[in-house]
């Protein structure tokens, strides 16, 4: 893969592990203002410069009512990488575990999918979307 694809998929797996160690103002600093996030879970939209952290925020307390923590999500080969000037679209399988109850659960099948653009020299994200898998 040439360096002008990789780069935003490199900022993609940021926020990734940044997700996956529960850290949304890393997550955030990975983000363009504004920033649009669409979820399953409600409000299934979130927007602004604290997309992220707003996001992170319902899911922790999405998890305190339903017993889910410990998320982690694995992302497969990108399906589609796309990138057209300084805006790039990214489209990648996702595979997402978390304890549920005291139980591990995987959700297989996931799709997880990117708009990214430049500021500065940098890309960074400015909006996701999570398609649920199984």
């Amino acid at each position: 893969m040439d360096n002008a694809l990789d780069a935003p998929t490199a900022v993609l797996l940021q926020y990734i592990d940044a997700f996956n160690n529960g850290d949304p103002k890393a997550m955030s600093a990975l983000c363009a203002d504004p920033m649009q996030i669409l979820d399953g879970m409600s409000p299934h939209v979130w927007r602004g410069p604290t997309a992220s952290e707003d996001w992170w925020r319902d899911v922790l307390r999405e998890g305190e009512h339903t017993g889910a923590s410990g998320y982690h999500i694995v992302l497969g080969e990108p399906q589609h990488v796309d990138v057209t000037g300084d805006h790039a679209y990214v489209v990648v399988p996702a595979t997402m575990t978390v304890n549920l109850q005291g139980k591990q659960v995987t959700q297989t099948g996931s799709i997880f999918t990117v708009a990214l653009g430049k500021v500065g020299t940098q890309w960074r994200l400015t909006a996701w979307a999570w398609a649920k898998g199984a």
